[in-house]
């Protein structure tokens, strides 16, 4: 092993090197052990088509944060990873490959030879965002990797399917649904992204059938309009009392509708008449389902009309929309058109526009699954993080519709419920019946769909370890502590695994839920491949290592709020890494003699507080002891940012600037001994900030740590020591105030030498007014001053009259400097560059007085600009007297 560490900071030398040693060592692998406390964080897990994006990595980076502090604290942390099958993505890549590479569907192949391509797929591309995951430097226990459709959880969606059905909680029913044309299946309420467009709003006449008047009704999808089957007005719309029980006559297609009153109309919206759809909308379905309406399907699968649009049938939905619009503006039906925003539903997979529409499908019932998940956050039972994102959970489950979990795909855990091919009996079942229960018969096939992709993850916290069995791992580990997820999957995800969670073991699945912003592009764009701004981690990694990426993002971001991704943050982490780096280097190379050999240091770690410290070991102790209980409490709080921000505070400025330029002098001294306490401070320190920026920094702090002595080579791992704890024995608050006050006093007396443009290299005599425990202080810190001021000689006194007459000053808290002008001039370079300053002043005054004593000008030019050459005049004039009184006093010190 060398010697040092490289000279240059290069974390491609070591990076991967260091997370080989980790897994291979078994390091991440939390064991079931009754000494230490549990802590458990399940990944949420990436879709086995995924590749790494900037989600991810700041997704992954807020785990493993948490997981390396818990693990330094001393629990045993569990941080479970693994992938999900995603439905619809994974069976849109495999149908895509299956089209480009042999030119057959699906259809072509049959279910049974398109899973095993399925299968092949996930073989050979699953595993690799795992790859990818582990170069952020991710911690998680690979030993217990699950997927989705792995048995075990396979087992376990079969099992919660079975049991909430046996409760009636699941069941299979005609409703209203969310269709996506172009996956070709039903989608979730959750799955649909509503985006305001820019739309019309059609107003049609619906003729009354006893040749009245009728009403007129505004839609926005007018090709829904033969699957009307009523017209409802509110109760106290007085405008349409009189028509309530009667019926109109729907445009062209001469069928008859009722009109009926109903709450849900809005007199002040539109016309307030409402056209009734119950087989296209929502809303309509609910209306129907209370006034007991026909369902009228107008529009199939593949987003054409069906036979209900008559001449229509098997154009286009927006085709049919078009001619239809036309037809009935001929006909005399169409009243006006108003350009409106309407909001539209996409499917969150294609993006493609979704059909509501009514469809057999399997629902779980929510009510009663959502009334507990509501008062486990109201009981505090779970906590949202930041909590004003409670408000969003609970609107969400109190506004829940059943869900709907069948999907028409091959791809995933297919409906555990078997049909009798001679009654039709639908029997659900673990496997399949023997018999039919109501006829006999023993041919049975089973449900052609799939169920939603997030049914399966909702089970997540608890099938991953091992239910339905009880097993061990369960036991331990559940429940889980902290749910790390963006703001963007709160409804996909978060609700469902807490009712799931409530419903299958009896409590919430965790106790926080942390949840993050996006992170978006320089300009606060969201990152996408449309806009072509996306920003590869691994590229990033590649460049800058992972340490600084994952910095950056972790220094960027506040709980629930997005963030921007500026380079120049990424540099300046960077730089950060280089600053520890360098600094980390002068304090191995001061440890080890010209062998190698680590040279003696005082005492042990366990009782430094009682060696022969110097006041500027104290002070270094108590800023370090000090920041980690501050860092402690941001960690309790999820305060990562503010935590991360005091750990580069605590190296950058106390340890690199300071302690370090403190102490150099002792380093290189000729006090044997005092060197030996001045190197255990400097490890003890650097060891201690070392723990504390890890969780933030895994890669090249275990990589320094390594070089540092008590370490074995690289044998006991940083991720393995213990997190520091805040100790009373060292505040040492007189020391603290005593080089804190030297601090001040230098960096006043270095401005004082900026101002006046003094070299660093000049002598300077600082005169020092000060009294009580400040001119103690003071007279502690001379030497400082003297290193790292560049001064010569100070001078204490007790009044202003003793005040030199030449000064430049600085005032602190009870303490004013003075530092003689003499010491900061060069008199014979300030002679000459004032008799320069003066001859160009002279220009000035000359060159405005001619101007001014122009009468063209002070004719035809403007007050305004006359004004400001008065002005200028005026200036130069008072800044030449001050040259010229200045000269001669300069002129003087030259003698």
């Amino acid at each position: 092993m060398e010697k040092n560490l490289a000279k240059t900071y290069s974390p491609k030398e070591f990076e991967d090197r260091i997370y080989q040693a980790w897994e291979k060592s078994g390091a991440f692998h939390a064991e079931r052990d009754r000494s230490k406390k549990p802590f458990t964080i399940v990944m949420p897990p990436p879709n086995i088509t995924g590749q790494l994006h900037m989600g991810h990595a700041l997704d992954q980076t807020l785990q493993d944060v948490l997981t390396r502090w818990k693990r330094m604290q001393g629990y045993s942390a569990l941080w479970l990873p693994g992938t999900d099958h995603a439905s619809i993505a994974t069976e849109v890549k495999v149908v895509e490959k299956i089209r480009e590479e042999e030119g057959k569907t699906k259809e072509d192949l049959g279910r049974e030879e398109f899973l095993k391509r399925a299968w092949d797929w996930k073989k050979e591309y699953g595993g690799r965002i795992n790859q990818q995951i582990r170069k952020l430097g991710s911690s998680c226990d690979w030993e217990r990797e699950r997927f989705t459709m792995d048995e075990g959880c396979n087992r376990a969606v079969v099992e919660h399917f079975i049991r909430l059905y046996e409760k009636g909680l699941i069941y299979k029913g005609s409703r209203i649904i969310n269709w996506c044309p172009v996956c070709g299946t039903s989608l979730s309420d959750a799955e649909v992204e509503h985006e305001d467009k820019n739309g019309k709003y059609w107003y049609f006449r619906y003729p009354a059938a006893d040749g009245g008047e009728g009403i007129v009704v505004a839609t926005s999808r007018p090709e829904t309009m033969f699957g009307d089957v009523a017209i409802a007005v509110h109760p106290d719309d007085e405008r349409y009392r009189d028509l309530v029980g009667k019926t109109v006559v729907l445009p062209l297609v001469g069928r008859e509708i009722p009109v009926i009153a109903d709450p849900y109309p809005d007199p002040e919206k539109g016309t307030g008449a409402v056209k009734i759809t119950p087989a296209h909308d929502p809303n309509d379905f609910e209306v129907g389902e209370r006034h007991g309406l026909e369902q009228i399907c107008c529009i199939a699968e593949d987003a054409t009309m069906n036979e209900q649009a008559g001449k229509y049938a098997g154009m286009d939905r927006y085709a049919c929309r078009k001619v239809w619009i036309a037809d009935l503006e001929a006909a005399g039906y169409l009243v006006k058109t108003e350009e409106k925003v309407i909001p539209v539903g996409e499917c969150y997979r294609c993006h493609n526009v979704i059909e509501p529409m009514v469809s057999d499908q399997w629902f779980v019932a929510m009510e009663k699954l959502a009334g507990p998940a509501i008062e486990a956050a109201k009981k505090k039972d779970l906590i949202h993080v930041p909590d004003r994102f409670e408000k969003v959970y609970l609107h969400w489950l109190e506004e829940i519709r059943d869900w709907c979990i069948s999907r028409q795909l091959w791809w995933g855990h297919r409906i555990p419920a078997y049909y009798c091919e001679e009654c039709g009996e639908i029997t659900v079942a673990r496997e399949t019946p023997e018999k039919c229960s109501k006829c006999g018969c023993t041919r049975f096939h089973q449900d052609e769909d799939v169920l939603d992709t997030w049914f399966s993850s909702a089970l997540w916290p608890f099938s991953t370890l091992g239910w339905p069995e009880k097993t061990e791992d369960l036991e331990y580990f559940y429940p889980t502590d902290v749910l790390v997820t963006g703001y963007d999957i709160i409804f996909f995800w978060v609700v469902r695994m807490v009712f799931s969670g409530i419903e299958e073991m009896g409590e919430v699945p965790f106790k926080y839920v942390y949840v993050h912003g996006l992170v978006r592009d320089a300009e606060g764009r969201k990152m996408s491949k449309s806009l072509g701004n996306g920003i590869d981690p691994l590229e990033v990694i590649d460049q800058y290592g992972a340490d600084a990426l994952r910095f950056m993002l972790l220094s960027g971001i506040t709980p629930g709020n997005d963030m921007r991704f500026k380079m120049d943050k990424l540099e300046s982490s960077r730089n950060f890494a280089n600053k520890l780096w360098n600094a980390s280097r002068f304090v191995i190379m001061n440890l080890q003699d010209e062998d190698g050999n680590f040279r003696p240091m005082a005492g042990d770690d366990g009782g430094i507080s009682a060696l022969d410290l110097k006041q500027e070991d104290k002070w270094i102790l108590a800023k370090i002891n000090g920041a980690v209980a501050e860092i402690t409490a941001n960690m309790d709080k999820f305060e990562l940012s503010l935590a991360a921000q005091k750990v580069y505070e605590l190296i950058w400025n106390e340890y690199c600037d300071w302690y370090i330029e403190l102490v150099k002098a002792r380093l290189y001294g000729e006090d044997e001994e005092d060197k030996k306490v001045a190197r255990r401070v400097l490890v003890r320190a650097l060891k201690d900030m070392l723990k504390l920026l890890h969780p933030f920094m895994p890669f090249i702090t275990e990589e320094i740590w390594s070089y540092l002595p008590g370490e074995n080579g690289g044998e006991s791992f940083l991720m393995k020591a213990s997190w520091p704890v805040s100790d009373p024995a060292l505040d040492f608050e007189e020391e603290v105030a005593a080089v804190e006050l030297a601090m001040d006093a230098i960096r006043s007396i270095r401005n004082i030498r900026a101002e006046a443009d003094a070299a660093p290299s000049r002598k300077l005599h600082a005169v020092i007014l000060t009294s009580g425990k400040e001119l103690a202080r003071m007279e502690k810190g001379i030497d400082y001053l003297k290193n790292l001021a560049n001064i010569q000689e100070v001078t204490f006194i007790e009044s202003k009259d003793q005040v030199p007459e030449e000064v430049m000053s600085a005032v602190m808290n009870n303490v004013e400097i003075y530092v003689p002008l003499d010491d900061l001039l060069d008199y014979k370079a300030e002679y000459e560059r004032l008799k320069k300053e003066k001859e160009r002043l002279a220009g000035e005054v000359k060159r405005t007085q001619g101007k001014l004593a122009n009468e063209n000008f002070v004719a035809k030019a403007p007050e305004k600009v006359i004004a400001a050459e008065r002005e200028k005049l005026a200036k130069y004039e008072d800044m030449l007297a001050k040259v010229e009184a200045r000269l001669p006093l300069v002129e003087k010190k030259l003698g």
